[in-house]
């Protein structure tokens, strides 16, 4: 079913970045939305001049009362929950070998944990419905690697795996799954969001050392507009055939097709090697 523009959303992460530009977006289009933040006190603008079409709920997605109560109170108050979008999530910035492990710990919780179970509190009413839409934000970085975020990317890439099965699960139940892979856009994910590891090891400074300097270069200076962003997240879940993946942005765009073009090259490489594993009377030549 192609989401109309008067469906109901619900966003997770509405105080900065994208999910904020695309709750505003969302109301402009004529939709309704369910605004969450750890902090509701932040988003209180956002609802204000839709007091009709917008509500502001307290959600720290880490937080399993807090997330049976949005999701109850985001029914209560439209009926139903039309597109889930999964936007709440953060970086963290440290080598492999630098990483705390509560902070890692924590940042699982956020990025995958929490995406979880919101998306499982909210399906069963979509599957009653035979009708919805989730949206998962990931990030370029759920299919490229780069030194001081693998952490990060440990979490969207388990982000991108979750969202296609779950993508191929509910197809026949009538829902939509997209994931959304941005590249370096102006929101708050390099500024004040990011966390750092407090231990630096010298012999990374060349990799993660350097990469966590750029970082705080680049921040504020990205080429990404979250404006159009969510303009662009609009259209996929409006279109009669929605995207799996939604890649944002020229960088993102760039980088995924040279992530592409890698893979195929190694596994020509090593073609042989690869078909010489099975059984010889199941061997093929490709």
């Amino acid at each position: 079913m192609t989401m109309t523009k008067d469906a109901v959303w619900f966003i997770t992460g509405c105080s900065t970045g994208f999910g904020r530009e695309l709750t505003k977006a969302v109301l402009a289009n004529g939709g309704r939305v369910a605004v969450t933040a750890r902090k509701p006190e932040q988003i209180g603008d956002l609802i204000s001049g839709h007091e009709g079409r917008a509500i502001a709920l307290r959600l720290d997605v880490t937080n399993p009362g807090e997330i049976a109560t949005a999701v109850k109170a985001a029914e209560d108050a439209f009926g139903r929950i039309d597109v889930l979008v999964n936007n709440a999530g953060y970086g963290y910035i440290s080598a492999i070998e630098e990483g705390e492990d509560d902070q890692i710990r924590a940042q699982f919780e956020t990025n995958v944990f929490g995406l979880i179970d919101l998306t499982t509190a909210v399906l069963p009413g979509m599957r009653a419905r035979k009708s919805g839409h989730i949206v998962n934000f990931s990030s370029i970085g759920g299919l490229v690697s780069f030194a001081a975020t693998g952490y990060y990317h440990a979490t969207k890439y388990a982000v991108e795996g979750l969202s296609e099965s779950l993508a191929i699960e509910v197809a026949p139940l009538g829902l939509h799954v997209t994931i959304v892979e941005p590249g370096p856009f102006r929101t708050d994910w390099a500024g004040r969001s990011i966390v750092e590891s407090k231990t630096e090891i010298a012999a990374y400074a060349e990799t993660a050392g350097k990469r966590r300097t750029q970082t705080r270069e680049r921040s504020g200076n990205q080429v990404g507009d979250p404006v159009r962003a969510a303009e662009a997240v609009i259209k996929a879940v409006t279109d009669a055939k929605p995207p799996l993946r939604l890649v944002l942005g020229a960088p993102a765009l760039e980088l995924a097709y040279a992530k592409l073009d890698s893979v195929r090259a190694n596994l020509d490489l090593w073609k042989d090697t690869t078909l010489g594993a099975d059984y010889p009377e199941f061997q093929k030549k490709m």
